[in-house]
């Protein structure tokens, strides 16, 4: 259910509304998007239950005060590795749907970023990264138009030695050999 200051989520069209309700736009990004098919089973299930009533994420049935402060507890909680932030999710949110060829310009979309960014940033991890650049290593070199058409010229190289045509096809000598036959 929308509620003025805060995010909400339609569980009805599944999707999901950052920018709170009544805040002004920012430069940064947070356009509604749509929630996977498999969380928005489990939030419509929750939903249902009576688990999560009010609030995207809440505790108690109260809303968390702060996600930041709420996720930073239970990452310490799960002893989990390395330093894990809400971007450490985003960041694998971003990888993962490159590797799975999602288009640039949906996946930027989805997570709010620029294309140029999510592409400067993580478009290694997309399949077609660098797939055009190694195929054309083992093509022929491109001929233009022109030369297609018209056919390269052959430059005819001039014999070192002059010759005399002494009849029928294949049947020449230099004037080195003229000189040894005594024909001279």
């Amino acid at each position: 259910m929308a509620q003025q200051g805060r995010s909400f989520i339609d569980l009805d069209r599944g999707i999901y509304y950052r920018l709170a309700q009544g805040m002004q736009a920012t430069n940064k990004r947070q356009p509604p998007v749509p929630i996977p098919p498999r969380l928005l089973a489990h939030l419509r299930r929750w939903h249902e239950k009576g688990t999560a009533k009010q609030h995207f994420v809440e505790f108690n049935g109260q809303p968390v005060k702060s996600v930041k402060t709420a996720f930073k507890t239970a990452a310490s909680l799960s002893n989990l590795p390395g330093k894990i932030s809400p971007h450490t999710l985003r960041h694998t949110a971003a990888t993962w749907l490159m590797q799975i060829g999602v288009s640039t310009w949906e996946a930027a979309g989805f997570l709010g970023m620029s294309e140029t960014t999510l592409r400067d940033v993580y478009g290694h991890h997309h399949p077609d990264y660098l797939h055009r650049a190694a195929n054309a290593i083992g093509t022929k070199k491109p001929v233009s138009l022109v030369n297609s058409l018209v056919g390269p010229t052959r430059r005819r190289l001039q014999p070192s030695q002059p010759f005399e045509n002494i009849g029928g096809p294949g049947r020449t000598r230099t004037s080195n050999q003229t000189v040894m036959s005594g024909r001279l």
